[in-house]
């Protein structure tokens, strides 16, 4: 059960939270509507009115649009611990630009955006560490799109496997489904799964259900389908 004592605990591990003095963050606690959301809930749509931004404690949730040609694309998944829709206070975007449905069970913090920018505007301090994540993310999507300007399938799938290592480890860990993986990659499901076992039968890498090992990295690097 979550108590005020870990909201506060959790938010203030989190870098938009950090730097602010006690009494602004118990100040963004009380103001907070915690929503619990079943597996496939939606928490908001795309197009609907940005006037919130997130932080989620428990669960995993998918931010995802539907592009011009009516297929769904997935964006980003959302990890227990982290914010999204944040970037938004700085855009002035006036709509989601995606929609948010849970992956798993999922415990939301729903947080005021303009209420918070209020509390930036007398902490400019802090505004210097969100500019620090933000470029972070930035740097990520740039990684994401050099991903999908590859022709070929097999590229983004290696491309994939290799920024996924934990730590470099040559272990890669699924932790959504791979309907998901390919729809980031830009590619179908079948595919990204018919790519796997071809990894699998050329010594590439080996699969224990969502368990991936990276067993000959030098080859998989000049992997040619």
């Amino acid at each position: 059960m979550l108590t005020e004592t870990t909201l506060v605990a959790d938010l203030r591990r989190h870098h938009l939270f950090s730097r602010l003095p006690e009494a602004a963050l118990q100040e963004v606690c009380a103001s907070a509507n915690l929503k619990r959301l079943p597996a496939g809930a939606s928490l908001f749509h795309q197009g609907d009115k940005a006037e919130r931004f997130y932080f989620l404690f428990t669960g995993q949730v998918k931010l995802h649009r539907v592009v011009c040609d009516g297929q769904e694309k997935l964006v980003e998944v959302i990890r227990a611990g982290e914010s999204f829709a944040e970037a938004l206070l700085f855009t002035g975007a006036p709509n989601y630009p995606v929609s948010a449905t849970a992956l798993k069970a999922s415990l939301v913090a729903s947080l005021h955006g303009s209420h918070y920018r209020r509390m930036l505007e007398q902490h400019p301090s802090i505004c210097l560490d969100i500019l620090g994540t933000l470029s972070i993310r930035l740097h990520q999507r740039l990684n994401e799109i050099d991903t999908l300007t590859l022709a070929n399938a097999s590229h983004r799938v290696v491309r994939f496997l290799y920024q996924s290592q934990e730590d470099d480890s040559g272990v890669v860990t699924l932790d959504v489904p791979k309907r998901l993986i390919a729809s980031k990659l830009g590619i179908q499901p079948e595919t990204f799964s018919r790519i796997l076992h071809r990894l699998i039968e050329s010594g590439m890498i080996s699969v224990q259900r969502r368990r991936i090992e990276i067993l000959d990295s030098r080859g998989l690097a000049a992997y040619q389908d």
